[in-house]
């Protein structure tokens, strides 16, 4: 299997939370680099497109837009930062 990626992921196992409009929905992080992640969730259903992705271990708090949506996995890009 060919990888594309931009940057080199690293495989984590971290605590994390996918915030939205006012509210949040527990995640595990289960790879990162640095333009995303792919994030492991109890159910895929009303996670939006855009969110912010809050990482309390690594003070990581990262706007970022699905990139891929496979059963309980989630892959996610980062936006630009301003």
């Amino acid at each position: 299997m060919n990888e594309h990626r931009i940057a080199p992921r690293r495989r984590v196992l971290k605590a994390g939370s996918i915030a939205f409009g006012g509210g949040a929905i527990d995640c595990t992080v289960r790879n990162l680099s640095e333009t995303g992640a792919a994030l492991e969730v109890v159910t895929p259903l009303f996670i939006p497109d855009r969110f912010i992705l809050v990482v309390p271990s690594d003070q990581l708090k990262r706007p970022c837009h699905v990139a891929w949506r496979k059963d309980r996995r989630i892959g996610v890009a980062f936006d630009p930062q301003a």
